[in-house]
């Protein structure tokens, strides 16, 4: 039996450990590999919050800014429990919650500041835990984005960690983009006052745009066994360098992804989607969900500054309660950049979409929180236009409903790793519109189980994406049997966990 270690900040498979898509595949890929036959240990930080209740596993004392510090790992209950998945979370009243989710801090003044911090005491925890043996002998690290990277940087320069070079370590990419830049030293959060004893190779662990600075992301790059992006034509893609907004690339460090690509290091293998012991939400409550949802947070002391907005929203709903739509076009994502960059950049082209819309007595619903500038947005558009529903919370019955009851799934995100709302979207039936870029490249086809557009530029982008907008809806209105074939088509489509966790074992890691 195989045992394996992931290590990562958010876990779906506990409650509220979830910011993103990372946490979806933290929370399934032990699954499948429990399924494997073997066994998994997981752990995240435990954010001031997710201990409580869990179970006392040790209690580890480690070398940080020249002082010892003590941490304590707990074991916790999943929401399921699996065979042979053990869940874990660790302790430090340093390691606090974020405002993003409750996980991660923003620091505008200074990004990453709060966070680095966090996860170097984090990581380094973990390092003593795998030498105390807290897992047994651990066959495979797993690590996940930025956040876990440092362990590599213990393997290889950190003496009293040199126990980790014995293990195979995996490094996953889930957002490039997002890279843990801290300075090497001068800096309370910087790598010298965190490591005051390790010798510190600046030439291999540098960031090449500020090279006083540490990047934990190349590390991950740089130092793991097996690097790992999570769709096969996002590899393609980081190889090349950005040139924004057309294209989204390696995020300068398409030269680190191109050299463990020759190195035989980088693998690009589609992430997997969750086809068993779905949340069920029933048919007809999309309106029902979204005006509970509004009541239960109009009672928030958080959500009063966007009360009025709130029930304005809510106001709209019960419009439809009465008059259906026709059309439902849908998108659940957080509100930034890499989402919804073209309704940012080109807000009259997201108004033509709405034009076209009332025009088949169609609706736009539209469900995330995110950047204070896309929110505004969001806010003011949904004031000037009725048949926009703008939610703008988080709510899992709601985001069940919409994903069963849209007639199209609308992704025009500017990269995606690989994306897992269009899966979702699928699963049910729904097709997707989508850009034509990274994972999304990898599950939609145009004309075959969705609609895609593209462009050379920026202008043409725009362009292409209001005429794909106009197939669906005149396939949609005019042809049902292509409209009715598209949708079997797309829900038809398997894009499992198991067929990717084989890929895992083959090419990450390296177990027949």
């Amino acid at each position: 039996m195989n045992n394996f270690l992931f290590v990562a900040a958010e876990n779906d498979a506990l409650a509220n450990c979830k910011a993103g898509g990372m946490g979806d595949v933290v929370r399934d890929v032990p699954r499948q590999i429990s399924e494997h036959g073997d066994k998994v240990h997981v752990i995240v930080p435990a954010y001031s919050r997710l201990h409580h209740g869990g179970i006392p596993k040790a209690t580890l004392n480690f070398s940080l800014r020249g002082m010892v510090y003590t941490a304590e790992l707990f074991e916790v209950q999943p929401k399921k429990e699996f065979p042979n998945i053990f869940h874990y979370v660790l302790h430090h009243p340093e390691i606090e919650p974020g405002d993003i989710a409750h996980i991660y801090h923003n620091d505008p003044e200074e990004p990453f500041y709060t966070d680095a911090i966090k996860y170097f005491i984090f990581c380094t925890a973990v390092a003593e835990a795998i030498k105390m043996g807290a897992f047994g002998d651990v066959d495979v690290v797993h690590l996940h984005d930025w956040h876990s990277s440092l362990l590599l940087f213990l393997r290889e320069y950190h003496p009293a960690y040199t126990n980790l070079k014995d293990i195979r370590i995996v490094y996953s990419i889930h957002n490039l983009a997002i890279q843990g830049i801290r300075p090497f030293s001068g800096n309370y959060s910087s790598v010298k006052n965190w490591f005051p004893e390790v010798d510190i190779n600046y030439q291999r662990l540098m960031d090449y745009r500020y090279q006083d600075c540490i990047n934990l992301m190349a590390v991950g790059i740089r130092f793991a066994d097996a690097v790992h992006t999570v769709s096969p034509s996002y590899m393609e893609d980081v190889m090349k360098p950005s040139s924004p907004p057309e294209f989204i690339g390696g995020e300068g460090l398409e030269n680190d992804l191109v050299q463990a690509h020759e190195e035989g290091r980088l693998f690009g293998i589609l992430n997997g989607c969750n086809y068993k012991n779905i949340n069920k939400e029933k048919k007809g409550n999309i309106y029902r969900n979204t005006v509970k949802a509004l009541f239960q947070w109009l009672q928030e002391e958080s959500k009063k500054y966007k009360a009025d907005f709130l029930a304005h929203t809510g106001e709209k709903i019960m419009a439809f309660v009465e008059e259906r739509p026709k059309f439902i076009v849908s998108s659940v994502a957080r509100l930034t950049e890499q989402k919804f960059y073209f309704f940012k950049r080109s807000p009259e082209a997201f108004v033509e979409i709405l034009k076209r819309l009332e025009k088949v007595n169609g609706i736009f619903m539209l469900l995330g929180t995110g950047a204070p500038e896309y929110e505004e947005l969001f806010r003011d558009l949904s004031y000037k236009h009725k048949n926009f529903i703008f939610t703008n919370g988080q709510s899992e019955k709601l985001i069940d409903s919409l994903y069963l009851e849209s007639d199209l799934y609308f992704m025009p995100s500017l990269f995606e790793p690989c994306g897992i709302s269009q899966m979702l979207a699928m699963r049910n039936g729904n097709p997707c519109l989508v850009h034509h870029t990274g994972g999304l490249k990898d599950t939609v086809e145009h004309m075959v189980t969705g609609f895609s557009f593209d462009g050379d530029t920026y202008d043409e982008k725009i362009k292409n994406m209001l005429e794909a907008f106009d197939v669906a809806l005149d396939v949609f209105e005019n042809d049902k049997p292509t409209w009715k074939k598209i949708q079997a088509a797309a829900r038809k489509k398997r894009f499992t966990w198991k067929k990717s966790v084989d890929e895992y074992y083959k090419l990450l890691y390296k177990l027949s």
